[in-house]
């Protein structure tokens, strides 16, 4: 057979109004062990796709494993919003700003874009921890997001360690918060997550930052994502035993602890509002969630569709 270059999913997750289901959203997902053993397979999983903000988490422990903890001083909450896709509420604000203060640098120096400042981005904790990066390698902030600036090769550096992967050319893009982002497939990345989950197969500075970024994504979820969104209501939910981050364009990835597996996904389509309902699903078929957890998440596995007044006239629910 021959092999497939584009991503395929499996149709999982439905959109009802009123009693039909009037739209359907295929999802390409895989599970496996920090070994690569497959233990859930959905739709092509050897295809490259960009991980977007679901790589957050390694690219953080880039700039974790130089010393920005230590050189600066930075707390835990500060590590996890580094890795964070936030809503800009009080504290995500307040917390990115301490780590410019703590580094040297202003908003003015985030290159991510935003409205009404670059603060209230949703990557400016990463961008504002690429900079502590920049800061302690003694090199510029200007063209910080170019793929030659030094912190960018010292990021995909690691991200390939972590994803066993090389990033070619043809595999580097822009995110949307002007960043490189690179393609790995999805068996890669459910391994890296493995991985991210275990912490085995790193050297000792990879684990070491890897291991600083996970525990401070589990000691404030809420930090990683915000009020009532899925990744920290998922976190909260499984009280210490999975790590969420989630990706623009229908991507989203989970470290399960106590599996010790990771599972990545991506709606073919992009659409972020089959995500939970399809992450929900996956993690029950790999028994990665208690009653009490699901029960906590029913809001995130079965969303309302609602009309512009507000009322409910359908949901979206994984099949």
């Amino acid at each position: 057979m021959p092999v497939r270059t584009e991503l395929a999913g499996v149709p999982m997750v439905d959109v009802t109004r009123g009693g039909r289901v009037e739209s359907t959203h295929a999802v390409a997902a895989c599970a496996c062990d920090d070994t690569g053993a497959i233990l859930l397979e959905h739709g092509t999983i050897h295809v490259p796709v960009f991980l977007r903000s679901a790589a957050k988490p390694f690219i953080a422990a880039a700039a974790v494993r130089v010393g920005v903890v230590e050189r600066f001083g930075l707390d835990a909450h500060e590590v996890a919003v580094m890795a964070a896709s936030h809503v800009g509420e009080p504290r995500h604000l307040e917390t990115v700003a301490s780590i410019l203060t703590k580094i040297g640098a202003t908003v003015a120096d985030l290159q991510c874009g935003g409205k009404p400042t670059a603060l209230h981005n949703n990557c400016s904790g990463k961008h504002a921890g690429i900079l502590a990066l920049a800061k302690l390698r003694g090199v510029p902030f200007e063209d910080y997001l170019d793929v030659t600036h030094p912190v960018q090769r010292e990021i995909l550096a690691l991200c390939e360690r972590a994803f066993d992967d090389r990033f070619t050319a043809d595999r580097i893009g822009v995110d949307g918060c002007g960043i490189p982002v690179f393609a790995t497939t999805l068996a890669r990345a459910a391994r890296g997550f493995a991985r991210f989950a275990t912490l085995r197969g790193f050297d000792d500075g990879d684990r070491r930052a890897l291991q600083t970024v996970r525990d401070a994504m589990l000691a404030d979820p809420w930090m990683v994502s915000g009020t009532g969104r899925f990744d920290t209501d998922l976190m909260l939910a499984a009280g210490g035993s999975i790590v969420a981050k989630g990706g623009a364009e229908g991507v989203h990835a989970t470290a399960l602890l106590a599996a010790g597996a990771g599972l990545v996904l991506k709606t073919v389509d992009g659409a972020a509002r089959a995500v939970p309902p399809a992450a929900l699903a996956l993690l029950d078929r790999l028994d990665a969630l208690d009653a009490g957890a699901r029960e906590q998440l029913a809001g995130h596995a079965r969303p309302p569709v609602r009309n512009v007044a507000g009322r409910i006239v359908g949901e979206i629910r994984a099949r």
